[in-house]
């Protein structure tokens, strides 16, 4: 099998926002303890492609700097996860305008490596998939491109790129968010007991070949130009992925992601070793709690724990909670680095969440410098509002990276 992968970077990431204020989506961490860039790093190593390339353009600096950081190959073999940044050159002068263009724009660095098959991949999504299996249908099917769709309930449909296919799982019709109307209705999956639609999950398998022919071109975008054109032209199928399988793109979604992990039984789980998910070694102490109540929460290392109870929440690295402080259905993201080797500025908290505050429903960004007695929940404020000190969106309160919140506060 000789495949390259390509992971998309993610443009403003405008809905995650003030997460991606400072970072590129795929950058945005994960679990406490990863980043969203480690999925589909992980997923394409564990199916044995090892030739990556990731592509980035927005706030690139902490994914570069991340992805440098996790992912060195040893000097004995030809593999790497390659960095291309957006770039002008004598035959393009302006950035990615789009996902095809991105790809177009890249495409001779693929090639030279003879790849029969280009993964193209999201950099902002959840899900544990062996692309060899999926490769090897492509090839039993003899197709050109290979979609993965994931089956959805028409609830969800609406507003997402939805695929028809016949019985032998060849795409024959495409509609991008076809919204509740009849023509949706014509979309419907085969072969399931409750009523289902082939949702395109942003994942394909390409021929190289085909895929140079279908760039040749000024199309900007796979879903709107490229994937259309070739389901007209070419042989397209879709390979069905009934399994768990998240889209990241809004506060509402990645704080509901985050906090699925804290089930007993989640649907997705950090504790497959046969699949793991990598990320950055930073090797640090493991985590102190000093008297704390903690209820279905994921901890990771070097965080001391000193609050009165962590609810349903998701503790980063390097988090600090003060005494008497309760927190229920939160994010913390925690910290780059330890007081002691930043020291706060004068009249400033230290770094992470002072003593007696309570945060509910919220997402706490890196390196945030919270006082005593502070309450941080979304209740009563306007989804969308912003100020220096949080944003609302999708009915969670977000604190951003780096802001500082005095003692007494209420927000």
């Amino acid at each position: 099998m000789n495949a390259v992968g390509v992971i998309l970077g993610g443009g403003e990431g405008s809905r995650l926002q003030p997460l991606t204020r400072d970072r590129a989506k795929p950058a945005v961490p994960l679990a406490g303890k990863y980043r969203l860039v480690d999925v589909p790093i992980s997923n394409c190593i564990n199916s044995d492609i090892k030739k990556i390339f990731l592509l980035t353009q927005f706030n690139s600096v902490s994914l570069h700097q991340h992805t440098q950081s996790s992912y060195q190959f040893d000097s004995f073999n030809d593999n790497y996860v390659r960095i291309m940044a957006a770039q002008q050159t004598p035959g393009a002068d302006s950035w990615y305008t789009g996902t095809a263009d991105a790809v177009r724009k890249t495409l001779n660095y693929y090639v030279e490596e003879q790849p029969d098959y280009v993964v193209i991949l999201s950099g902002d999504q959840l899900y544990r998939m062996d692309f060899k299996k999926v490769i090897q249908e492509h090839i039993d099917r003899k197709a050109d491109v290979t979609i993965t769709t994931k089956p959805v309930p028409r609830t969800e449909a609406f507003d997402l790129g939805i695929m028809q296919v016949d019985k032998k799982h060849q795409i024959v019709n495409f509609k991008e968010k076809p919204g509740d109307t009849p023509a949706l209705t014509e979309l419907k999956a085969p072969g399931f007991d409750d009523e289902r639609y082939l949702a395109s999950m942003g994942i394909y398998i390409f021929n190289t070949k085909v895929l140079k022919e279908l760039l040749d071109n000024d199309f900007q975008d796979f879903g709107k130009n490229i994937i259309p054109k070739a389901i007209e032209e070419y042989d397209v199928f879709s390979h069905i992925f009934d399994d768990y399988w998240k889209d990241i793109g809004t506060i509402g979604s990645f704080w509901e992601c985050n906090l699925a992990l804290t089930d007993i039984k989640p649907e997705f789980t950090f504790y497959d070793a046969t699949a793991p998910i990598y990320t950055r070694s930073r090797f640090l102490p493991p985590s102190k709690i000093n008297g704390c109540d903690l209820k279905r929460t994921l901890l990771t290392e070097g965080s001391i724990l000193s609050g009165e109870s962590i609810t349903r929440s998701v503790v980063g690295v390097r988090q600090t909670v003060g005494e008497g402080t309760t927190i229920e259905h939160s994010v913390l993201l925690g910290a780059d680095f330890y007081d002691a080797q930043v020291p706060p500025v004068s009249n400033t908290p230290n770094l992470g969440i002072g003593r007696d505050c309570v945060i509910r429903n919220a997402i706490i960004d890196k390196n945030v410098r919270i006082g005593n007695k502070v309450t941080i929940v979304p209740e009563g404020k306007k989804d969308g509002e912003v100020t220096d000190m949080y944003t609302v969106r999708d009915g969670v309160i977000v604190v951003p990276k780096n802001a500082i919140i005095p003692d007494g506060t209420i927000l």
